[in-house]
């Protein structure tokens, strides 16, 4: 149960919350993925602790299917510092907007499709579970 946050800046259950309501997961579903011994109460109280041990951060990266770097290394001052740098000062020529993109677009397309592909392949595998399990309790 060693902690692997580098950053102390980082608190993981805040990191673990973000991530959870972008992905529109209630804190009961989550303790029902994670099993018998979890309720919504304690992952309230998970996500407000700092660090996480280590392998129930995987088991929850799992159930979120987001890797547990993400939440290990998660920093919102760092997502707001690279906003607010990326944003137009307010000069004497507001009326000029320069613009100068160092993202490749069709890089950028190609890894929305791969994503996208790997999304759909989820899904898939999903729905073939999902099948399976309901194929169970029919035949029970």
């Amino acid at each position: 149960m060693a902690h692997t946050t580098s950053n102390p800046k980082i608190h993981e259950g805040r990191n673990l919350k973000r991530f959870r309501e972008m992905l529109a997961i209630k804190q009961d579903h989550l303790a029902f993925e994670l099993g018998e011994d979890w309720n919504q109460q304690k992952i309230s109280l998970l996500e407000q602790r700092e660090k996480i041990d280590s392998d129930i951060l995987e088991q929850v990266a799992a159930i979120l299917k987001i890797p547990a770097e993400a939440i290990r290394n998660f920093d919102e001052q760092q997502a707001i510092n690279i906003i607010s740098n990326n944003t137009f000062d307010n000069c004497a020529q507001p009326a000029s907007v320069f613009y100068n993109s160092t993202i490749d677009p069709i890089e950028k397309i190609i890894k929305l499709h791969d994503e996208k592909i790997a999304l759909y392949e989820r899904m898939l595998k999903e729905k073939d579970e999902m099948m399976g399990r309901l194929e169970r309790l029919i035949e029970k």
